[in-house]
């Protein structure tokens, strides 16, 4: 009884981390991957200060409106006068990058809920080949957004 309510314990915490990776990522991620509708575009970093770089925002769209100031949360590979393609969240300046490497920097908060739902797996559910293959993707997605992001 005791090593079912282990597993069981175990593999709640394990879709509760899953869970908690996917809500904190889907926040940057929903902008990326369903850019339709949103301002696209590109942003010259001026300045960084902090975790937050800032700079001029110029549309993709000829009708869509040009910001004077917007910001991006700052990340690996961020310097200053870099051009960075970029979806505005709506109704506000905030940007989040797009493309590529965009897309796999917001997945990062699943990334390590993956590499941490690995170590659950192996020690509560006694499951190494599960644990193996999701450490792996977690780690193998933290290195991906890591090497694009830097690119």
């Amino acid at each position: 009884m005791l090593a079912v309510t282990r597993q069981v314990a175990a593999g709640v915490l394990v879709v509760l981390l899953l869970i908690t990776g996917v809500w904190a990522s889907w926040g940057a991620a929903q902008h990326v991957a369903f850019p339709s509708g949103r301002e696209r575009g590109e942003m010259t970093v001026a300045r960084c200060a902090g975790e937050v770089c800032s700079g001029p925002f110029a549309p993709a769209s000829p009708v869509a409106v040009r910001h004077a100031r917007v910001t991006l949360d700052r990340s690996v590979g961020v310097t200053k006068g870099a051009r960075l393609p970029v979806v505005l969240k709506p109704g506000s300046t905030s940007a989040v990058r797009a493309g590529g490497p965009g897309f796999l920097r917001a997945w990062v908060p699943l990334g390590g809920a993956l590499v941490l739902a690995s170590v659950v797996v192996a020690g509560g559910m006694r499951r190494r080949r599960l644990a193996w293959v999701t450490g792996g993707a977690g780690f193998a997605l933290l290195t991906a957004a890591f090497v694009a992001v830097g690119l």
